[in-house]
């Protein structure tokens, strides 16, 4: 009896971990290139999201960018950028990181970086590994735990090109959003931080997608296990909760949409407290109606003048 009970036990077990193995083969993957989207965007000419009717891009084009190529902190790993340099020599700089799947084509980066840049800030936009056109490492995502690197090498750069280092913030939405916070909790040079849309705790994220998919939400716990076991990708090496703690005595923002049915905004109130009882200097802007990284799309000019004022007094 007890040996039957034993292979069931293990049979469960391994139809258990096999389908979590599935699963998590089929959510951490990302298109690579914006999935091909976005064809021809560039700070010079771009389109909002199609819902995004009433938003007026225009004013938010300009012809001063270039290309760049940037070293990230893992060998092997080289990323492509658009570097918006500010016509004021020594302005402080921003780095600007786009959502999973996304590029530095996607709109909800270069809506921000635009509005950064009319305010006299120098601005980086970067492509995460497996992202747009950076180096394909293997796929996946993982969750803002290896790419946080990535934002770190973006950060050396910028002090190559002589920005004050009291004076480098950065800007990330969704998964960028997360990846900013563990970069910044990792790196004492980053001064500031702008987070729109992320999740506090990657597990819950997992099972909320997974129940958005229509998955059965009970394989979300395995996923810290499959992950090392598939990708290497040690998803529990850093998580927002705890690194936003070593943010504090700095600057960070948190603006998420009340109506974000990606994630959820309760992600956002955890975050604001635990901010809160570490000594983070913090800005809440909960934003009713607004649904996932949509703030900017539906109140540009408070989006834009609430941007500024954050950074204005980050970098006093």
């Amino acid at each position: 009896m007890l040996a039957m009970l034993l292979t069931l036990a293990m049979l469960l077990s391994a139809g258990y971990l096999g389908a979590a193995a599935l699963v998590y083969d089929e959510v951490s993957r990302v298109p690579v290139d914006c999935d091909g989207n976005y064809e021809g965007y560039s700070p010079a000419d771009w389109s909002p999201p199609a819902w995004a009717t009433d938003f007026d891009p225009a004013p938010y084009f300009t012809n001063e960018y270039e290309t760049v190529r940037i070293p990230s902190r893992d060998d092997g790993i080289e990323l492509h950028g658009w570097w918006l340099p500010a016509t004021e020599a020594a302005a402080p700089a921003v780095v600007v990181v786009h959502g999973r799947g996304g590029c530095v084509r996607h709109p909800e980066v270069l809506a921000p970086a635009a509005m950064l840049h009319r305010h006299g800030y120098e601005v980086l936009l970067i492509d995460l590994r497996d992202h747009g056109a950076s180096t394909v490492e293997d796929g996946r995502y993982a969750g803002g735990t290896e790419e946080y690197r990535d934002v770190m090498g973006a950060v050396d750069w910028l002090l190559d090109r002589d920005v004050p280092p009291t004076e480098v913030g950065l800007l990330g939405t969704s998964l960028g959003a997360a990846t900013v916070i563990i970069a910044a909790g990792v790196d004492e040079r980053i001064g500031a931080v702008w987070e729109d849309s992320g999740y506090a705790v990657m597990e819950r994220r997992i099972a909320e997608e997974l129940e958005q998919k229509g998955l059965p939400t009970i394989l979300a716990p395995a996923a810290t296990l499959i992950a090392r076991v598939i990708s290497g990708d040690d998803l529990a090496s850093h998580t927002v909760m705890r690194e936003v703690e070593h943010l504090a005595g700095r600057h960070l923002a948190v603006t998420h949409g009340e109506e974000d049915a990606t994630t959820y905004v309760a992600h956002a109130h955890d975050l604001l407290a635990q901010a809160r009882a570490s000594g983070v200097l913090v800005d809440q802007w909960i934003v009713p109606g607004a649904g996932h990284v949509a703030a900017m799309f539906q109140h540009p000019q408070q989006y834009e003048a609430r941007l500024g004022a954050f950074f204005e007094r980050a970098f006093g």
